[in-house]
C-alpha cells in the first residue's frame, strides 16, 4: 500500500511537471502605446499637420474669393439681366461643387498619407515584438490596446523590453 501511494505521488507530480511545460507561455502589449512612443510618430503627426494646414490655407484662400464673387453677384443683380443672373448663379454652383470636392480629395491624400507613414512604424514595432517574443521563449502575445478584445493583463508586460530594442 505504502509502494502504491509513492508510485501514485511521482505519477502525480509528474504529471503537473508535464502540465506545466506544456503551458504556452503568454505575454501582452499595448501596441497603440508602443507606436505612440516611438519618435517616428511625432514626426507623422508634424507632416500631417503641415499637410492639413497647407489644404486648409488654400481652401480658405478659395473660399474668400467664392465669398467675394458671390457678394459682388449679388449687388450687381438688380441691374443685370436674368439670363446674366442664372449664367452667374451656375458659376458661383460650380465653383461651389469644386470647393467640395477640393475637401474631399484633402480629406481622402490626407488619409492615404498616414496610411504610408504609419504602415513602417507598425512593421518597425511587430518586429520588434516577434523578436523580443522569440528572444523570451514567449509563443502568443495579446494586444492589450483598450478595446482591442484582452480582458485579462496578468502576463508579462513586454513594453519596456520593446522599447529597450527599439532605443525609445
Amino acid at each position: 500500500m505504502k509502494l502504491f501511494r509513492n508510485l501514485l505521488l511521482v505519477t502525480i507530480l509528474m504529471m503537473g511537471t508535464m502540465a506545466v511545460n506544456a503551458q504556452s507561455k503568454v505575454a501582452h502589449i499595448n501596441s497603440r502605446e508602443l507606436i505612440q512612443s516611438m519618435p517616428e510618430f511625432k514626426q507623422m503627426q508634424d507632416e500631417l499637420k503641415k499637410l492639413e494646414q497647407e489644404y486648409k490655407t488654400s481652401y480658405e484662400t478659395e473660399a474668400k474669393a467664392l465669398d467675394a464673387k458671390m457678394l459682388k453677384y449679388q449687388q450687381e443683380a438688380p441691374t443685370q439681366t436674368d439670363a446674366e443672373n442664372n449664367k452667374r448663379a451656375k458659376e458661383t454652383q460650380e465653383i461651389r461643387l469644386k470647393l467640395q470636392a477640393y475637401i474631399q480629395n484633402a480629406e481622402k491624400e490626407l488619409a492615404n498619407k498616414q496610411q504610408a507613414l504609419y504602415k513602417p512604424m507598425a512593421e518597425k514595432a511587430q518586429k520588434a515584438i516577434d523578436e523580443i517574443a522569440a528572444a523570451q521563449g514567449i509563443e502568443y502575445v495579446f494586444d492589450s490596446t483598450p478595446g482591442g478584445g484582452l480582458i485579462v493583463a496578468k502576463g508579462k508586460d513586454l513594453m519596456a523590453d520593446v522599447k529597450a530594442k527599439l532605443g525609445i
